[in-house]
């Protein structure tokens, strides 16, 4: 039976990798709680131990403001520790599979990014997440990157669950108009991932050809203001709501440390054609998470 070690058990996709995963294999899931990203020492210890034959990195720095003051930790935790983690991948002839992000693009291009787009990232969190990617691939271990974007469940911290919080608070919300991109909902983030491992699990002739960067996310584009307004229709529990508006506001009037690309559509096609995986519309899989397309 296949090894699979997986990291940030307790994350937003972690949490979801956790329940499909033992799917697939033999699973042994760890969290910030039993791994220090940032002893580098104990990643490879827990690697030559356990010897896994496929490592699913789930674990990241999120906090895109606060990066702009932890330089050092996020890059620790975002670069190097993924880096180590894909030399001890190689040295066993084990697989990465390791989560990437929009912010690697700056947003100037106005059409659906593609993996071999050059990256220009506008912030630190950005800069350490390309660092990861690169971290990785020299290496020369096999390996699965996954790019997404607008990351939403209903557990952890996202934008959904803020916005019902805060729709239980105010009256009015302020929400910006002016930043593209498309909302993806971790479970799905989580079978798409499952999917491309049972791939190279069962296909043991083509699964060399795969190692590579992909773009995983939904159909179609959207807003934040536009997001907000959708989940707030969708909210099961609407009449506890106490705001009665939406107000569209600029990035602008919004400050924030880290500068937000204004465009970070990623295109999905090479994911879809290599491993057979059909994204829908992003607004399907809100519905879905609400129930109303389960």
């Amino acid at each position: 039976m296949t090894k699979i070690l997986l990291l940030g058990k307790s994350g937003q996709v972690g949490w979801e990798l956790q329940k499909i995963l033992p799917l697939l294999g033999e699973l042994v899931a760890v969290g910030s709680a039993e791994l220090d990203l940032t002893d580098f020492n104990a990643v490879r210890r827990l690697v030559r131990e356990l010897k896994p034959e496929i490592i699913v990195n789930a674990a990241a720095y999120t906090a895109v403001d606060r990066a702009e003051e932890e330089a050092e930790r996020a890059m620790a935790i975002n670069a190097t520790a993924p880096g180590v983690l894909a030399e001890e991948a190689a040295r066993i002839g084990a697989w990465v599979a390791h989560y990437s992000t929009d912010y690697i693009f700056d947003g100037k291009k106005g059409s659906p990014y593609l993996e071999e787009d050059s990256p220009n990232p506008l912030t630190v969190y950005g800069q350490s997440k390309l660092a990861g990617e690169k971290a990785i691939r020299e290496t020369g271990a096999a390996h699965l990157i996954f790019r997404t974007s607008w990351v939403y469940g209903l557990r952890g911290k996202n934008f959904l669950l803020s916005i019902l919080r805060l729709a239980r608070e105010k009256e009015e919300l302020g929400i910006v108009d002016d930043q593209i991109g498309t909302p993806n909902w971790c479970r799905t983030l989580a079978e798409a991932t499952a999917c491309a491992i049972e791939c190279i699990n069962c296909n043991p002739a083509i699964k060399s050809g795969l190692s590579g960067i992909y773009h995983l996310s939904a159909a179609g584009k959207t807003n934040w203001y536009e997001f907000a307004g959708r989940i707030l229709a969708a909210d099961p529990l609407k009449q506890e709501q106490l705001c009665r508006k939406l107000n569209p506001i600029k990035t602008d009037s919004y400050p924030a440390a880290a500068r937000r690309p204004l465009y970070s559509v990623l295109d999905n096609r090479k994911f879809q054609a290599a491993f057979g995986f059909l994204f829908k519309q992003w607004d399907c899989y809100l519905r879905d998470l609400f129930g109303e397309g389960a």
